[in-house]
């Protein structure tokens, strides 16, 4: 038997950019014919998609991780790497997608909705696109970036018109049986609905869905009984009708008395929503009337249910009586919900340009490094995920980057010093403006960039070697000359 799942977590990974080719064209008689090297191809995007036919969120419950193809890299002779194939995932109509932190991320509602839940990343240039008129054969590539990792939570609330809600075995699926060709599993004891049932029901001209959730109990907002997990279900729908169990034996309960509980837990759970249960149209169901004691209970409380300003009516699912005008006033107060909700809007492109002024990064001081500075921002976060750290060219390629967004002019202004650590990303590195980025660069050796060769400051190595000889203590291959300067390899 099919099982309902309305809740799912799911850990989604997307593919990761394909690196870029660093290559140089040969044929004979012409062995430095340029760069030729092609781009890496972007990663695959993980993408939610609205399917009519899925129902439930059974599929992710057994499979929760899902993995999209990650870009082929480039090649030489100019040829890019293929994209990563992209990861569809069908999910039913209403499925609501919320954070790790419970923000909501998206509401999917309509066939054809779409959310990329988890973006590909880039793939990286290679040294063809790389060529400027300062670097004209390049020997390097960048790489490619990793995918979006991350985890999302499904909750499917169900589109339904009418909502029936009411205490437990008050025949709430026996009324969807008998209005609609739903077959819910019926039986003589609570809590027998323990998923939300839909049924199709037709009065006249009007078409609408009704949902049965399972029986709601007095805490029911608290977590008490079932109802906390299947309220949802109701929040989408535009009439709520309570069924009261006119023949309940149980001591202390009695049509008035039940609704006022209903009310309540409805208001309690409705309180952090923004749309209000309160609100909603009501009707008010008297059930089992074919029992005589439940009839005679439920001609005596009318009165007082119509004087509270809701509209009654006396039904029994097992003789039918009462459901035909029970169905029609269902049908009128959808019909005038659908008619004064406003007019869809088409979906429509928006541009959102980026403003002049605004910044692209921020400089702030490390605390948890003495004299540390941290540098965050999109851009160069990107930038030190696509550099090759083992190639002295692309680490200049770095520099010249930053020092044209205006990162080393910040950190100068702040008070940084030479020699400072300089965190970027996951990546922390000795600033050192001797390097003189972003001037021209002097072609040398492909791989290599001359400014970061002739640096002569004390790398962090050295430092920690000299800092331990001038206390006395042995380093190995490591000396102490006359001048306090540490000698060796």
């Amino acid at each position: 038997m099919a099982k309902f799942v309305d809740r799912a977590v799911l850990h989604l990974q997307a593919g990761n950019g394909g690196h870029g080719c660093a290559s140089v064209h040969r044929e004979k008689f012409k062995p430095l014919g340029g760069p030729d090297g092609g781009n890496g191809g972007n990663g695959g995007d993980v993408t939610l998609v609205v399917d009519d036919n899925v129902h439930t969120l059974l599929d992710f419950h057994f499979r929760p991780h899902a993995k999209a193809g990650n870009g082929r890299p480039g090649q030489g002779d100019n040829k890019d790497g293929a994209n990563g194939d992209g990861l569809e995932l069908k999910v039913p109509t209403g499925t609501v997608v919320l954070g790790p932190d419970g923000q909501v991320l998206a509401d999917l509602i309509g066939p054809g909705a779409r959310y990329v839940a988890a973006k590909g990343g880039r793939g990286g240039l290679g040294n063809a696109a790389l060529a400027s008129r300062a670097r004209k054969a390049p020997g390097f590539a960048l790489l490619g970036e990793p995918g979006e990792s991350t985890e999302v939570v499904l909750e499917l609330k169900s589109v339904a018109d009418v909502g029936l809600v009411g205490f437990p075995s008050a025949g709430k699926s026996s009324l969807v049986s008998v209005l609609s060709a739903a077959r819910p599993k019926i039986a003589d004891y609570p809590f027998t609905t323990l998923e939300p049932n839909l049924g199709v029901v037709t009065a006249g001209a009007e078409v609408f869905t009704v949902a049965d959730v399972p029986g709601l109990i007095p805490g029911a907002s608290q977590g008490k009984g079932l109802g906390l997990e299947f309220l949802r279900h109701i929040e989408r729908c535009s009439v709520l009708v309570h069924v009261i169990d006119c023949a309940t034996y149980e001591s202390g309960r009695d049509p008035m008395s039940d609704i006022q509980a209903l009310e309540h837990e409805l208001a309690e759970y409705g309180a952090g929503l923004a749309s209000d249960l309160t609100s909603k149209p009501r009707l008010v169901v008297l059930n089992k009337i074919d029992v005589p004691e439940a009839r005679e209970l439920a001609e005596f409380v009318r009165p007082d249910i119509e004087a509270a300003g809701h509209q009654v009516f006396c039904i029994s699912a097992v003789t039918h009586e009462g459901l035909s005008e029970l169905k029609f006033a269902m049908a009128q107060a959808v019909a005038a919900d659908r008619a004064a909700r406003p007019a869809p809007v088409p979906p429509r492109l928006v541009v959102r340009p980026k403003p002049v002024d605004s910044e692209e990064f921020q400089v702030a001081v490390d605390p948890e490094v003495e004299g540390g500075f941290v540098v965050t921002g999109a851009r160069p976060e990107r930038w030190i995920r696509q550099t090759d750290f083992g190639n002295e060219e692309a680490v200049g390629y770095l520099a010249d980057r930053l020092a044209r967004l205006g990162v080393e002019e910040q950190l100068a202004a702040i008070g940084a010093r030479p020699g400072a650590p300089v965190t970027i990303a996951d990546v922390t590195f000795d600033w050192e403006p001797t390097t003189l980025a972003g001037v021209d660069v002097v072609p040398t050796a492909r791989g290599t960039d001359e400014r970061i060769s002739r640096s002569d400051r004390l790398g962090a190595a050295e430092r920690k070697a000299l800092h331990r000889l001038r206390r006395g203590l042995d380093v190995e291959g490591h000396t102490l000359d006359e001048e306090g300067t540490a000698n060796g390899g």
